[in-house]
């Protein structure tokens, strides 16, 4: 097993990975930007190094300085948690060809699934279903507009380097596509340096359902369970549940099967989730993209299998065997997860700030992962995700019962925070019957 570990990461997503590090005797290096001096995962850490000042590019995405970090406090291995570099090709070969661990999928893996076209290409050569949509990049306007004539209106114009429901838009007729392809092309060029545009069939009314694999080290590829991820705002995540309220057995087994041949169809190993569109109308999915890296809704996953993920992460990239047996994976209850942003709960627009009261509920079934606490400052240069809000329950009745009480024990003064629009949902009728879709967020506004 590694003996010590770099967390090239911050906030939330840092303390938890700390936790599983200390819990099994591994050495825990923290690196921070000077903004972040003095936050929680500085100080829980073993150790912690400097690596630049506020700015992203300077500090967490600096990769020189964490890789020097790596090497004067003699770490064996670097787990880049997500977003930052942990999408990053050519961090993950680097990391290696210095001699460490890489807690992830290999590079080959995240060049394979980090473009969205090339990734579509090859899931449906491995038998994955897709969404109608083009297999090269759309050039050009008139090409997008050939493309979506094929397709037919509306269409999704998507970044094909983006990630995280960045650089998508959605076109209704040909004056719009003119309009948000170049909208979208300007945007990807600018946030990933690849201004290449795919065009997609739009559901008007879709589901968002992934499922969450293990690449072990024996070479398997092992598919856990599906979460439920259709709460979103500007196609970004607020909710996710696990199991998914719209998922029958049969279907289910469909979609553990479709993962299982995407992560085969690459080879991959360490965590990854396979993401994918539900039409609930006619039961049909279609493959959205790899995440090759841990997901920020993980701890669902965690609570109904009864596992810790980040510890199966760090075994497999020591070539160790799971702790689980994958032939016999049993679930337990129902587990949702809601995402406390410093954000204003309406437009859902950034509002940080320094915390004056930080009191996180507590009780059976309850989790918290924060990044923060009182008089720390979150501030504008990283996500706005200040913690996250885990409840597990005996069913899903349970669990929405377990997530009111902790949503009005959750007490967050000074930024801006989203726990009313949580309050707010947790109440909706569409919410609680559990046939819901991607739009249930803006009919609620």
């Amino acid at each position: 097993m590694i003996e010590s570990l770099l967390i090239a990461n911050r906030g939330e997503i840092a303390r938890r990975i700390i936790r599983t590090a200390k819990r099994l005797g591994i050495r825990a290096i923290a690196v921070y930007s000077e903004a972040d001096a003095g936050m929680p995962f500085v100080v829980e850490a073993d150790e912690a190094v400097c690596v630049g000042p506020a700015n992203p590019a300077q500090s967490y995405r600096n990769t020189e300085a964490i890789l020097a970090a790596a090497k004067s406090t003699g770490a064996q291995a670097i787990h880049p948690g997500y977003g930052f570099l942990s999408e990053n090709a050519d961090f993950a070969r680097t990391v290696e060809e210095n001699g460490l661990i890489w807690v992830g999928p290999s590079a080959d893996a995240i060049t394979a699934m980090g473009d969205k076209i090339n990734a579509r290409n090859l899931m449906a050569a491995a038998g994955v279903p897709v969404a109608p949509g083009t297999q090269d990049p759309a050039a050009t306007v008139e090409a997008a507009l050939e493309a979506a004539g094929t397709i037919g209106f509306p269409v999704m114009v998507k970044a094909a380097a983006g990630g995280g429901g960045m650089g998508m838009a959605v076109a209704n007729d040909e004056a719009g596509l003119r309009t948000e392809y170049d909208k979208v092309r300007g945007f990807a060029e600018r946030m990933f340096g690849d201004g290449s545009v795919l065009i997609e069939r739009y559901f008007p009314r879709v589901r968002h359902v992934e499922v969450q694999i293990l690449g072990l080290a024996d070479g398997r590829v092992v598919a856990l369970s599906e979460r439920e991820c259709s709460v979103q705002r500007r196609n970004q995540k607020l909710v996710e549940e696990a199991p998914s309220p719209a998922v029958s057995p049969e279907l289910r087994a469909r979609f553990l099967a479709a993962a299982v041949k995407a992560g085969e169809a690459v080879g991959y190993r360490n965590a990854g989730t396979v993401e994918c569109l539900l039409d609930p109308a006619t039961g049909e999915f279609f493959f959205l993209e790899m995440n090759t890296r841990l997901q920020v809704e993980h701890p669902i996953t965690e609570l109904i299998h009864g596992l810790d993920l980040v510890e199966e992460q760090l075994r497999i990239a020591s070539g160790e065997a799971p702790t689980f047996d994958p032939d016999a994976l049993t679930t337990t209850g129902h587990a949702i997860e809601l995402r406390i942003n410093a954000e204003d709960p309406k437009r859902f627009l950034p509002g940080p700030g320094k915390v004056t009261t930080w009191v996180e509920p507590s009780g059976d079934g309850v989790r918290v992962d924060s990044g923060y606490a009182a008089d720390t400052t979150v501030t504008p240069f990283y996500d706005s995700l200040m913690a996250k809000l885990i409840v597990h329950g005996t069913d899903r009745a349970d669990a929405i019962a377990k997530a009111r009480a902790a949503v009005a024990g959750f007490e967050i003064v000074g930024p801006k925070s989203n726990l009313p629009f949580f309050a707010e949902l947790l109440e909706n009728d569409e919410f609680l019957g559990g046939d819901y879709d991607t739009g249930i967020v803006s009919r609620m506004r």
